[in-house]
């Protein structure tokens, strides 16, 4: 998941299991929309995962929400910080807010884990 060439930061995309548990022992936010974890690691270039449980619906509407949690990320590319990984967990109602009020979720949620105690990538005890 790499953001548009026009883009200053590029957005490293998370694949392996264990790069999304190291971020579910992180900083945490909820918003009705999503659920955003992060915490701090290694690479030059902040990490995204995107999930969305079966709970939420059947696979076209689960991809539905990850296409829009994706397009949200981009939009949002410059609030992510550096040498952070992210994991963006889907909820059904990302699928019937609009797309301005998803993007201002992500960036309320981006803000809120930068300002926790545990942003500094220390692990939950």
């Amino acid at each position: 998941m790499s953001a548009t060439p026009s883009d200053a930061r590029t957005l490293r995309r998370l694949t392996r299991r264990t790069q999304f548990l190291n971020a579910a022992r992180g900083s945490r936010s909820g918003r009705p929309s999503l659920t955003l974890q992060a915490i701090a690691a290694e690479a030059e270039a902040p990490g995204i995962g995107l999930t969305i449980t079966k709970k939420v619906g059947n696979a076209p509407e689960r991809n539905r929400i990850r296409r829009r949690l994706r397009a949200a990320a981009r939009a949002c590319g410059a609030a992510f910080r550096p040498q952070h990984d992210y994991v963006l967990i889907g909820r059904r109602e990302a699928l019937g807010i609009p797309f301005e009020k998803l993007v201002s979720d992500l960036n309320s949620a981006i803000a809120k884990v930068h300002a926790s105690p545990r942003a500094n990538g220390t692990p939950k005890q």
